[in-house]
């Protein structure tokens, strides 16, 4: 460090202001590019994070109230009679639902449907309730298409 001192001082005067100016624009520019800029970078990303979570937030408390809805008015069901597997077809056929994957497991039914919108699967195990067969086991996952969602299985039963 004493050398770039001793440089420094062997300039003229004019120079030492040359060169202090320009010192400071460096530290000026290094700050902007090494903290400044990185920072806003993160505060913006971190901004639409949020955003995007509480779109999902609020898309989730609309629908649930109507999973509250559904569940409630499951419990008021008759009983079922009759071939599971031919009323979930045909349950899923009248809200326009692919299956994908169907597998009878003695008095049970396991359902898989790769991609569906949220409201239709909604109106339709809202169907097979009052038809008076029980959803026993349901596991979902969202896809990156908004309002849709994958049955990643679904467990049901004949009351």
């Amino acid at each position: 460090m004493n050398p770039i001192i001793q440089k420094y001082r062997q300039l003229s005067e004019r120079e030492q202001r040359l060169v202090l100016i320009v010192a400071v624009f460096t530290l000026v520019l290094a700050f902007y590019a090494l903290i400044w800029s990185p920072l806003n970078e993160s505060i913006e990303r971190n901004r639409t994070a949020v955003e995007s979570q509480r779109t999902l937030l609020s898309w989730v408390q609309q629908h649930a109230n109507r999973i509250i809805q559904l569940k409630q008015s499951g419990s008021a069901t008759s009983r079922f009679s009759g071939s599971l597997t031919q009323a979930v077809n045909q349950s899923a056929n009248q809200h326009g639902i692919a299956i994908s994957r169907m597998q009878p497991q003695g008095e049970q039914l396991q359902v898989w449907v790769d991609a569906a919108e949220f409201n239709a699967v909604l109106s339709w195990l809202e169907s097979l309730e009052q038809q008076g067969i029980v959803i026993d086991d349901a596991d979902f996952s969202e896809l990156s298409t908004p309002g849709h969602i994958r049955v990643r299985r679904l467990q049901l039963s004949a009351s």
